[in-house]
């Protein structure tokens, strides 16, 4: 049903130039005794290092197409079977109407030996005794007479007719068919690769959404670390201020004679000393709660919003990875059904290929230059 003499992937001849290349190389390092009794070469393992990690993700992207290839070939085939088994089944159909309708057992010309009546049942040779081309003293009938020959023949005309037209209109429904099928291989081709391109546009619009998002909290970040960072400054400057203010305003430069607090106990004033509190000192008092008071709610305000845009992008990026998680659970879940196909596949073209290799490969006796081409490579 498929072509399997396919022509050799130029990608897999070129990894298998390049294996062999580096066991090449890496007999040349490990049977040159010079280089592997004085050390290393750390430069070699790195360049192998990379180049292991190179071809690790190379098989892996191979490794992705091929599997989504598998699937798309599975789907293609799932598909002409429907199709083939349909055809199948209006085929079958036409040929019982056509033996209902014109095989019938009424209408069948074939000569049943079994049946002993079969000459009485035809009809006579003669239209009847009263022939006016024959005489009173004439015979009536004869052997091998056949009076409808040219009915016979016109009928049999007719027939031939009408089953050429039946095999002309066969091919043509045939062919309509074969159209048709083709078609649908179009058409399937088209949706394949429309969902193709369909899956590569929403992959990238959810990798876009995702970066414009991480972009936008980190934009977020940056400005509350950067107001954060200027409310720090401005309480620090303003903490520096009012220290100068207050070393400016202490008694020790303004010799202020109202020293009237006490020592031990902020709460209590020296009697000795005390004079009341001066409207400016219970201004600063007020103006200051005042503030401390603004501070408080600024403070609650700016805490609240900020739990509330962590809350918001916690949220968006939580249904954002669950969508890309429903997407990665369909994408798995089509891959392992293309996967178990492709193995089954597989497991057949191996099972052939081992009984072709073990039936007619290998019949003969190994000899001892079989046994001499091993042990001659670094693995």
């Amino acid at each position: 049903m498929f072509k399997l003499d396919l022509p050799p992937d130029p990608k897999e001849v070129a990894a298998i130039e390049a294996r062999r290349n580096r066991e090449k190389e890496r007999q040349s390092q490990i049977f040159n005794v010079r280089n592997r009794v004085l050390g290393v070469d750390v430069a070699a393992l790195n360049r192998q290092v990379e180049e292991q990690k190179l071809w690790k993700a190379t098989e892996r992207s191979k490794e992705a197409a091929y599997a989504t290839s598998q699937v798309q070939y599975d789907m293609v085939a799932q598909m002409l079977q429907k199709e083939e088994a349909e055809r199948t089944r209006r085929l079958a159909k036409k040929v019982q109407e056509f033996r209902e309708q014109k095989q019938q057992l009424k209408n069948k010309h074939e000569f049943n030996f079994l049946d002993q009546d079969q000459c009485w049942k035809d009809f006579p040779a003669h239209a009847g005794d009263y022939d006016p081309c024959c005489g009173p003293a004439s015979m009536q009938c004869f052997a091998g007479e056949d009076l409808h020959r040219t009915t016979c023949l016109k009928m049999q005309q007719e027939q031939l007719q009408c089953s050429l037209e039946k095999q002309v209109q066969e091919r043509q429904q045939a062919k309509l068919d074969e159209q048709y099928a083709d078609k649908l291989s179009d058409q399937l081709r088209l949706a394949m690769d429309t969902r193709a391109t369909q899956v590569a546009k929403l992959e990238e619009s959810c990798r876009i959404a995702m970066s414009s998002a991480r972009a936008s909290a980190n934009k977020t970040q940056a400005a509350e670390l950067a107001e954060q960072k200027h409310q720090e400054h401005q309480h620090q400057q303003e903490a520096n201020f009012m220290e100068i203010q207050n070393q400016i305003m202490s008694d020790l430069l303004t010799e202020n004679p109202q020293v009237a607090q006490h020592s031990a106990s902020p709460r209590r004033v020296l009697a000795y000393c005390w004079k009341g509190m001066t409207p400016e000192q219970r201004a600063a008092i007020m103006k200051a709660q005042e503030m401390q008071r603004h501070e408080q709610v600024a403070q609650r305000q700016a805490k609240q919003a900020l739990d509330a845009e962590w809350e918001s992008q916690t949220m968006c990026m939580a249904q954002a990875a669950m969508e890309l998680e429903d997407q990665e659970r369909q994408l798995c879940a089509e891959f392992q059904r293309g996967l178990g196909s492709f193995n089954q596949q597989l497991a057949k073209e191996q099972k052939a290929q081992e009984n072709y290799l073990n039936s007619i490969i290998y019949t003969n006796q190994p000899t001892a230059e079989y046994h001499l081409q091993f042990n001659t490579s670094s693995r």
